[in-house]
């Protein structure tokens, strides 16, 4: 018989095993009524986007805990959030017609679910689901206005043909658009004229529609540089923005907050020195802060993050230059001084883009800053809105409350990630560690090689015998015959289209060589 010791109580920073996330409540909410203000004198509805936190807790704080308005990325979050209450959502990514379903669904409880499209066939799709089943399924037709993503141009000949298609189904919402591009303004007039093209781009979307007889009841705008830049939004009826709750460096070297603004960060632990190279490492890789490095484009590089003490003052010169999955370097840059920072050391990094780096983990720790607790800062006793018990699939519970497991249908629609991470976080690293997937048990990080049950190979033949054997390997060539083929150096089914170097001379497991000359493909 065994015993299980019980739970060290959870009190401060110091205590929970690394690396974690931690929220500043203080400074969330201090992120959330400037821009709630910013949008009442504009004259527009504020619609978050709830992708950044994934967090019932973090959304109670936007409308002082009742259900607003809000912007969702999967169709597992709309759920979430529709379990909660919240009625007026939209889903902000091109629908796919095998997802209408889960869709109609949702507008069957009441909830409010606009979709996103900007293709006659997607057009088509949505009319033809809502014709099916009997109701409405609210669409809005998404707007190219820099170039960043999808969308039609405001001018694109099929615009008015797809909103027709709409129209006659009764599905016909609005427009909507996303200046993408202003994350790459470095000045404030930049992203001024970002914020003035994409308001532009959507009220010129809207009145084409209107002039060919349709309504557009939404003209929906946003990104969190433009919305904080906008000084007009004439003709606009909402704005919509996500990052703004927990900011992030991405923005601070944009200039659209301070790094004392950034109210997510993550906690790691000294483990080790390099001397030689003037390395710290710490139990923080990639799987804690994302292989996001939004930073690399800016005059000031961050590497993977800044490093703050567990008060959050910065330690300056040191930032997080270097990172594995499970490793995280830091080094001194600048001519600073490498500090000295003994092994269990616990520091803060902020993270480069908060998005990705809030997807790496299943929950937060919560402080508040505006209360100063000394050295270590008190981890609050209470969450910050929701009920308690495990939160909706989609979401985060602050603290250490796990999340609860997607369902097989909610994950179906989001890929296999590494854990709980959102695409835009996938879609930065490239790859997924193996064993990531729903299916396979959390604490396998890896497929071992496996043989064939024994008795499963077929025999092998002399060279003459093995074509008539089904299924067998073919007879191994002389190396005088090797093929002009080369292993891809990447993941994938394609090989690169050229390269200039050598191949290395490498045997597959029925014997063939691969040649050492790569041959350009056409």
């Amino acid at each position: 018989m065994s015993t299980t010791a019980p739970a060290t109580p959870v009190r401060d920073l110091a205590d929970p095993g690394t690396p974690f996330a931690v929220v500043d409540v203080h400074r969330a909410r201090r992120n959330i009524a400037r821009l709630a203000q910013r949008a009442d004198r504009l004259g527009v509805t504020l619609r978050p986007h709830v992708k950044t936190a994934k967090s019932l807790d973090v959304a109670a704080l936007l409308h002082d805990g009742t259900p607003c308005p809000v912007t969702v990325s999967t169709l597992a979050e709309a759920e979430a959030f529709a379990d909660a209450g919240y009625t007026d959502i939209t889903y902000a990514v091109g629908i796919d017609p095998h997802k209408l379903p889960r869709v109609i669904a949702l507008l069957r409880r009441g909830v409010t679910l606009r979709v996103l499209l900007d293709s006659t066939e997607q057009a088509t799709s949505v009319a033809d689901a809502a014709q099916e089943a009997g109701i409405a399924v609210p669409a809005q037709i998404e707007i190219d206005c820099d170039g960043h993503r999808g969308g039609l141009r405001p001018d694109a000949p099929g615009l008015v043909g797809i909103g027709r298609i709409l129209h006659e189904a009764g599905c016909l919402d609005g427009v909507l658009t996303h200046a993408g591009e202003s994350y790459f303004a470095h000045t404030a007039e930049e992203q001024r004229l970002a914020a003035k093209n994409e308001r532009d781009a959507a009220v010129a979307a809207a009145d084409t529609l209107r002039a060919a007889g349709l309504p557009v009841h939404i003209v929906s705008v946003g990104s969190t540089p433009t919305a904080h830049a906008a000084d007009d939004l004439t003709g606009v009826t909402e704005l919509r923005a996500g990052n703004y709750v927990f900011f992030d460096l991405v923005m601070a070297g944009l200039g659209v907050c301070d790094l004392d603004d950034l109210a997510l960060s993550v906690v790691v632990t000294v483990i080790g020195h390099r001397p030689e190279y003037g390395w710290i490492i710490t139990d923080g890789g990639w799987m804690a802060m994302s292989r996001d490095r939004g930073t690399s484009a800016q005059p000031q590089d961050q590497g993977y993050g800044l490093v703050a003490d567990l008060t959050g003052r910065l330690i300056p010169g040191l930032v997080m230059t270097g990172a594995s999955q499970e490793h995280g370097t830091l080094s001194a840059r600048d001519g600073a001084l490498l500090p000295d920072l003994p092994v269990g050391t616990r520091l803060r990094i902020l993270p480069n883009h908060a998005c990705a780096t809030a997807a790496q983990h299943h929950g937060y720790h919560v402080v508040d800053g505006g209360r100063p607790d000394g050295p270590t800062p008190a981890i609050q006793e209470s969450g910050t809105g929701s009920a308690a018990g495990s939160p909706p699939r989609g979401c985060r519970r602050p603290r250490v409350l796990p999340t609860r497991a997607p369902a097989p249908e909610a994950a179906a629609d989001r890929g296999f990630r590494p854990r709980g991470s959102c695409p835009e976080a996938a879609a930065d690293r490239g790859f997924r560690p193996r064993g990531s997937c729903p299916e396979a048990p959390a604490d396998r990080g890896f497929r071992p090689h496996r043989l064939p049950p024994t008795g499963s190979r077929p025999p092998r033949l002399p060279p003459t015998e093995a074509s008539a054997h089904e299924g067998s390997c073919p007879p191994r060539l002389p190396p005088t015959k090797a093929p002009a083929l080369v292993a891809p150096a990447h993941r994938g089914s394609r090989p690169p289209p050229y390269s200039c170097r050598k191949a290395p001379t490498a045997r597959t497991r029925h014997g063939r060589r691969f040649a050492r000359n790569v041959r350009r493909r056409p």
